[in-house]
């Protein structure tokens, strides 16, 4: 069938379409967009007022929408608050893969490669706005409503810790690293990477480039101190020997 062939029947079909089918169309995109709308207004209104100083009110006139439709899309409070954490999720799981994607793989310079990842790790995940935004909630509002972020729990920092832990696990059946416990060296290595930066962020603030370069080397330099394979090993040496050659 000939490309104008094509364009013809596609053209055809085009105006068979009922009315109701079009306007249905528009009427759903419609609605997708005033979806996005309340979330992005509930974010809004959920991060300056908390979860109980938040009315529906004041998140209806951010998003230029009546009371009823937020009621008509998420019949309560609650369910608004939970969707907002589970749509940020989204986008942070995104960018999380993404990240999770670069890391080294059996790299000649681990040292470096482990440090440009640590850094990419903080700069897009953790101190990005969704990242400061879900810690700002969970800190505010984790004790007092601790059902509001199971989805939180299981998607965000469990997924992380076993997509980690798979990474490491990849390098130590390799021999670059020697671990026992790829979960514990994956919370190590996080925790790590979030020590230096740790008071800053807890104030609001955002780290500069060169922040994040110190806490990411000070951070894989004593994650290899603990877990790397020890030099001798790596010249092929035994340890024993190249102990003597060293003294």
């Amino acid at each position: 069938m000939s490309k104008t062939s094509r364009r013809l029947i596609f053209a055809l079909m085009k105006d068979r379409m009922t009315p109701a089918a079009r306007i249905g169309g528009h009427t759903q995109r419609g609605q997708c967009a005033k979806r996005m709308s309340i979330l992005d207004a509930a974010a809004d209104v959920f991060c300056r007022q908390g979860f109980a100083g938040a009315s529906i009110d004041e998140i209806a006139a951010v998003a230029c929408v009546s009371r009823q439709t937020i009621y008509n899309h998420y019949r309560e409070k609650e369910t608004l608050f939970v969707a907002v954490v589970e749509d940020v999720m989204n986008r942070a799981n995104a960018m999380l893969f993404s990240v999770l994607s670069s890391f080294p793989d059996n790299a000649d310079d681990l040292e470096g490669e482990l440090t440009a990842f640590a850094v990419r790790l903080n700069k897009n995940c953790i101190c990005n706005h969704d990242g400061k935004f879900l810690r700002k909630l969970v800190q505010t509002e984790g004790e007092r409503y601790p059902h509001l972020f199971e989805s939180w729990r299981q998607q965000g920092p469990g997924k992380l810790i076993t997509a980690l832990s798979a990474l490491f696990a990849r390098l130590a059946h390799k021999g670059t690293l020697v671990i026992d416990d790829f979960d514990v060296a994956a919370r190590q290595f996080v925790a790590l990477g979030n020590a230096d930066l740790q008071m800053m962020i807890l104030l609001g603030a955002t780290p500069t480039d060169e922040e994040l370069e110190k806490a990411a080397r000070n951070a894989v330099r004593t994650f290899l101190k603990a877990y790397g394979r020890p030099v001798a090993e790596k010249a092929g040496q035994q340890p024993q020997l190249a102990a003597i050659f060293s003294g």
